[in-house]
Parts: structure tokens; C-alpha cells; sequence
């Protein structure tokens, strides 16, 4: 049966009621759709507008065919038309479009035109286009985890297909057969980059037919039938067969980009003229009226109607709240896990001493017993008796199978964009990742990490990824490159995630408990030098418990002050410990345990007592987290000071791998104990 056969028997096989809420819907979106750039001009809002118009049909069957008491939506920033058709009220487009305290997908937090309404399933994403095929991925693959019905329905344009992400989602739900559903809107546009440049297929779906156990479909997204048999047929598919397909729809796009953009610079008026030809929702109403499907009277009816309910959503729009300034602090962190056993994470534990690498296997394994909602995957995770690229997760997928414990690719977006997506399945899911092998090589994840951190604020409150990121960081090993350097520095910088960086066993064991029970993501960085240190072991109390944002004080004093964290805390007590003995001092050394929340607390009561403080950590000191710690001195302490704020870090260079190179650059003993002296002496 060809397709205009096909769009003949649907006309005439669908029932009128339904032929006619679908023109309402179409209508309804595109009046909405129309309204948004007066807004802009009246300085009301929708400063971001990207129109649906050419897009129409298929964005219509998309919020048709989902259902939201079972199937998970991403829609992208032009989807309003697929929102309003899953069930989005015009009060809600509005509410989003100029960004009012009552906007369903987050209180105005995200750029108007991007719709969502979490508790529908209707999933707040990213303005980073395309990357939501990872979140989706990650949500299919708790779908099948837990054997529920439904599937995820990911859309986007095709010129975002040139993401890499995508490629990664894309081939990771065929190897992992998910039952996802990826919808490619092609107008032939990015912006105003012609489809020709981007791509050497015609159609971008192409370049995926190669891939195992991956369906692909095509279909006329200018048309509401095929569009809807299309759409029915690749969720109905994906559901029963628990694998992937891809949609990949024909459209047109009738106006610019967006509202900052200006079409006619690139698009002659014959492809103007053509685009607005084939508009879909002209084409729906010719179809009903030439068979006999509705008359103009009734069409002109839902028109006049469509006008009131608009007219009635944009009143509520202007009587609608505005965010509160002082709500900007709001949702930032997600509710830590508070101790109860052990609120200061302090103990007096006289039991064997265990390594650091012990502490924290016992604790994944601990914590993994406790919560059968919890999962850990990545690099070398589980492969017959290795567990990691350090042995960390040994033992795990024995003990909890391999739906709990598995390997990711080496695709360090797929890790943690997977992890962000089916996290979102169940509050009560906690996802470890070992988002890279070594900490340096997290950089090609660090566009998902950014989405991940904000997403609690983006959503006000209404999603929480419930993540422990968990990554070998630093020196020591003569690694060099990607192997031997430090990252808390640049990720401290933003806002929306815990760091925590260990020094001993205890820590290490007790700052993952707290990690793992908590809501939000924490990035926790492993001094991998310290895996098997001697100098690193100590007993370790049955579910020990650290509290973020607390530091531990390993040795006091009265005359200088030093604050560390990682591999440099134990070159600092030695430092201490060596000046005591000589009778030069008593030096405190505090170890943060936490950089981000930081406890200000500890740091300036001991500042008080002693007068003088040094900050010593292995990152550069250029751009290191100890700038933020003596700022934060200078801030709030500089009256307690009789010396200036001294730090000692790495060189500001890469870690060279030559031993002798590595010894030049990191900090070491005898660096530290020099600076000491010098603030001593001040």
C-alpha cells in the first residue's frame, strides 16, 4: 500500500472525534507558536523562540503516541508543538515561554521554549543540543532493568546528530538493545548551515543502518497519517522487542531558526515560498474538508475556539508570579545524607588497619547489600576477577550479577550521560560510575558532568541525579600525562556538585557511605597513589560515616596553620611532625576531607589560634582550589593573620612522566617544609 493509499484509509478509518482533536491540537500549538515573538517585542519574554511551524505533524503524533503513565519524553527546544500535543495546557507553553515562577518545567531556571513536565515524564533538558539521547539511553536502560512497560522518546533536530554523544547513545542502546526511540526532525537546517555541510547522506538516519539490532524508519513529517503510523509503529516496536529504532521525519521549516536569527540572509524566495506550500496544518485542513471529514464551519469553530483559550492563557501568563530573587540559593545541592553513627566522622576505632583500597571495596559492597537500587558501571569495571583499572570494584559482579555491575564503553560521555538519564527512573536508584580510568581522562565526559550539576536547580527540586562520580586522581606513580593529574580545581568551580577527596581509609570508606546515601551527585576523587599505601591504612569502625563539608584536624598546634587535602596531607604531618622535634614549632594540619561544601569553620578557628597559615595541595597552585581557600581567608579571617597566606602546589605545567620531571613539578616534602619555615619566620 503507498503512502497516499495509506493516508486515504486513515482519513476515512479514524474516527471523526479524534480527526477533530487533532486539528485543535495543531491549531492550538501553532497559535501559540505565532504568539511567542510578540511577547519578545513587547519585552514581556520568550527572549528565546525557536518556531515549530513546518513541524507540525510529526510533533503531533510524537505527544500522541506517548504515554505518560509509562514512556519517558526529551523533547528539544522546538518541540512545542509535540508538548502541547502530550498534554501541555497553554497556561504551561506560557508560563515556560516568559519564564514565570509557575513554568512546570522549572520555574523559569531554563530559557523559555525549553518545555517539560517532570511529573508527567515530560523530562527538562539541556540547551546543549542532542545531549538528551544519553539521558534517554540511561532511562531505557532502567525500563528494562526493571522489566517495566513503556519506552523513552528522544527528539531532536538532525544537524545536533553530529554530536558525538549521540553517536555514543545511539550505538550504546543497539549494544544494549534499549528500548528507546530516537526521532530525527529533519528541516535541513542547523541555523542556517545547510544539511549538504553537515553530513554526506542525504538522510542523516543513514549513517546508522549499520548498527545491530537498531530499527530504522522514514516518514513524511509534513504529513499527520504517515507521521502517526510511523511514530505508533516505532514505539509499538521498541516496547515488544526491547530495542532501539530511530524515526527519521521529512519537514520543513516555515520561519527562521529562531528569533535571532534572519532566514532570508540564506534562503532565496523560491525556498520560502516552497517551505510555506508544504505547511502541515494547511495540508491536515484541505485532507478533512476534501473527504468529507469535517466542514469549514466546524474547522472554523475550533479556530475561534483555539483563539479564546489562548487569549484566556496569556491573561493567567500576566497574572502569574515572577521567581523571588532571593530563591536563587534554592535547590542548588540536593539533601545530604546526615550521620547518625558518626555526625563529626571522627572515631576511635583500635582494629586492624585496612588500606584505602580496602576501605572503599568494603564500603561499595556494604552499601551495595544495603540498597538493592544501587549500580556501578564503567572502564574495566567487571571482567572476570578484575574489578576496575585499580581492582576497586573486585569481587562486585560475582556477588551482584551483571545487571549491577557492568563495563561501559570507552565513551566517557555514553558513562555519564547514561548515568544522568537512569537516575531518573526511581529516587530511590544510586549510580556509581568510574566516570574515566584516571581523573585526567574525564575531559570528553566533562559536557554531560556540567548538564548533571545543574540539573536539581534547572528542574527546581523536581530531579535529582543521584550520583557518585568516583575517579583516580593525581600523582606520585610517574603516569605523566592523563595519568598522574588533578581536576578538583577546575570542577570545583561549579555549582550543583560535592567534591570530596580523601586521605586515609577511614575517610575514604566513610565519605562513599555518606556519597551513596545521599541525594545529588558528589564527584569523588581517590588519591590512587594512596590505594595501597601503608602511611594510608586505618581501622575502620562498622559503617563509618563521614558528613561532607567537615575536616578533620591530624595534628594540632598553635603556631602555623597548614590546610591540605589528598596525597599532600601525609607530607604535611611528616613536615609537622620534623619541625616539632626540632623545637621550631607546633604546627596544625587540617585535612579538608570535603572541598566543596568547605568547612570555613575549622579553618578559621584554628587561624585564630595560630595567626599564620599555609595551603598545600598537589594541583597547580595557578588556578588550584587553595586560591579559593586563601581567598576565602583573606575574606572572612585576615584580621586573625600576622603573616600572609603562603601556598604550596605543583608547578604550573603538565605532570611530565619522566620521574625526574614528576619530582620537579609535584610538591613534595621538602617544598613544603621550606614554605613552613619561611611563614614561621615571618
Amino acid at each position: 500500500m503507498n503512502s497516499d493509499v495509506q493516508q486515504i484509509y486513515k482519513i476515512k478509518t479514524t474516527d471523526k472525534e479524534t480527526l477533530l482533536k487533532w486539528y485543535h491540537l495543531l491549531r492550538l500549538g501553532r497559535s501559540l507558536d505565532d504568539r511567542a515573538p510578540n511577547y519578545l517585542k513587547q519585552a514581556i519574554g520568550w527572549s528565546y523562540h525557536a518556531p515549530a511551524a513546518g513541524h507540525d505533524a510529526i510533533q503531533l503524533a510524537i505527544g500522541q503516541v506517548f504515554d505518560r503513565t509509562k514512556d519517558h519524553l526529551f523533547p528539544y527546544y522546538r518541540d512545542l508543538q509535540t508538548c502541547v500535543s502530550a498534554g501541555l495546557t497553554p497556561e504551561e507553553i506560557i508560563y515556560n515561554g516568559i519564564s514565570k515562577d509557575t513554568d512546570v518545567a522549572g520555574g523559569g531556571r531554563h530559557m523559555s521554549n525549553h518545555f517539560a513536565k517532570p511529573e508527567w515524564n515530560i523530562h527538562n533538558v539541556s540547551s546543549c543540543t542532542g545531549n538528551h539521547t544519553l539521558h534517554a539511553a540511561g532511562i531505557a536502560r532502567a525500563i528494562k532493568t526493571y522489566e517495566s512497560k513503556g519506552v523513552a522518546i528522544s527528539s531532536q533536530g538532525e544537524s545536533s546528530v553530529s554530536e558525538g554523544y549521540v553517536y555514543e547513545a545511539i550505538n550504546g542502546a543497539s549494544k544494549e538493545q534499549l528500548p528507546v526511540v530516537f526521532v530525527f526532525q529533519d528541516n535541513g537546517y542547523g541555523i542556517s548551515v545547510p544539511k549538504k555541510d553537515q553530513q554526506a547522506n542525504r538522510k542523516v538516519a543513514k549513517n546508522f543502518e549499520g548498527l545491530k539490532n537498531l530499527r530504522i524508519l522514514y516518514c513524511n513529517g509534513k504529513d499527520v497519517f504517515d507521521s502517526m503510523n510511523t511514530m505508533t509503529e516505532a514505539v509499538k516496536w521498541a516496547e515488544e522487542n526491547q530495542k532501539p529504532v530511530i524515526v527519521h521525519a521529512n519537514c520543513v521549516r516555515i520561519h527562521s531558526h529562531s528569533n535571532s536569527d534572519r532566514h532570508e540572509l540564506y534562503r532565496d524566495n523560491a525556498e520560502l515560498n516552497y517551505v510555506q506550500e508544504y505547511d502541515p496544518i494547511a495540508k491536515y485542513r484541505r485532507l478533512l474538508v476534501r473527504y468529507d471529514r469535517a466542514t469549514e464551519d466546524e474547522l472554523t469553530a475550533i479556530d475561534e475556539q483555539v483563539k479564546a483559550e489562548v487569549k484566556a492563557a496569556h491573561k493567567a501568563g500576566m497574572k502569574a508570579p515572577d521567581p523571588k530573587p532571593e530563591s536563587v540559593h534554592d535547590f542548588v545541592y540536593a539533601p545530604a545524607y546526615q550521620p547518625q553513627k558518626f555526625p563529626d566522622g571522627l572515631h576511635s576505632e583500635t582494629s586492624e588497619p585496612k588500606k584505602l583500597i580496602e576501605g572503599l571495596n568494603g564500603t561499595l559492597k556494604e552499601e551495595f547489600r544495603r540498597n538493592p537500587d544501587t549500580y556501578i558501571w564503567g572502564q574495566d569495571m567487571a571482567n572476570k576477577d578484575k574489578g576496575g583499572i585499580f581492582n576497586v570494584s573486585k569481587g562486585m559482579q560475582q556477588e551482584f550479577g551483571h545487571k549491577r555491575v557492568f563495563n561501559g564503553p570507552i565513551a566517557e560521555d555514553y558513562i555519564m550521560g547514561t548515568a544522568n538519564g537512569m537516575s531518573r527512573f526511581n529516587k530511590d536508584i544510586r549510580i556509581v560510575v568510574e566516570g574515566a580510568e584516571f581523573a585526567d581522562y574525564f575531559w570528553p565526559a566533562m559536557e554531560q558532568f556540567v548538564e548533571t550539576t545543574h540539573e536539581y536547580w534547572r528542574t527546581k527540586g523536581q530531579f535529582s541525579p543521584n550520583i557518585t562520580v568516583r575517579l583516580a586522581s593525581g600523582g606520585y606513580i610517574g603516569g605523566g600525562l592523563y595519568h598522574s593529574q588533578n581536576i578538583e580545581g577546575a570542577l570545583s568551580t561549579l555549582p550543583g556538585v560535592r567534591i570530596v577527596y580523601p586521605s586515609y581509609a577511614d575517610d575514604a570508606a566513610g565519605l562513599l557511605r555518606t556519597s551513596l546515601r545521599s541525594e545529588g551527585m558528589t564527584l569523588f576523587l581517590e588519591p590512587k597513589a594512596l590505594y595501597n599505601s601503608p602511611k594510608a591504612a586505618t581501622p575502620i569502625p562498622e559503617e563509618f560515616e563521614v558528613p561532607f563539608g567537615k575536616a578533620r584536624i591530624r595534628r594540632e598546634g598553635a603556631d602555623l596553620t597548614i590546610v591540605t587535602y589528598g596525597n599532600t596531607t601525609h607530607m604535611c604531618v611528616d613536615v609537622a611532625e620534623e619541625i616539632s622535634k626540632e623545637g621550631l614549632a607546633e604546627i596544625e594540619v587540617i585535612d579538608l576531607r570535603t572541598l566543596v561544601p568547605l568547612d570555613q569553620e575549622t579553618i578559621i578557628e584554628s587561624i585564630k589560634k595560630t595567626s599564620r597559615v599555609l595551603v598545600v595541595h598537589e594541583d597547580k597552585v595557578f588556578g588550584g582550589f587553595g586560591g579559593e581557600v586563601a581567598a576565602t581567608i583573606s575574606d572572612i579571617a585576615f584580621k586573625y593573620l600576622d603573616a600572609p597566606i603562603k601556598r604550596v602546589g605543583s608547578e604550573f605545567t603538565p605532570v611530565g612522566f619522566n620521574r625526574i620531571l614528576e619530582k620537579a613539578i609535584l610538591p613534595d616534602t621538602e617544598k613544603i617544609a621550606k614554605a613552613a619555615r619561611e611563614l614561621l619566620a615571618f
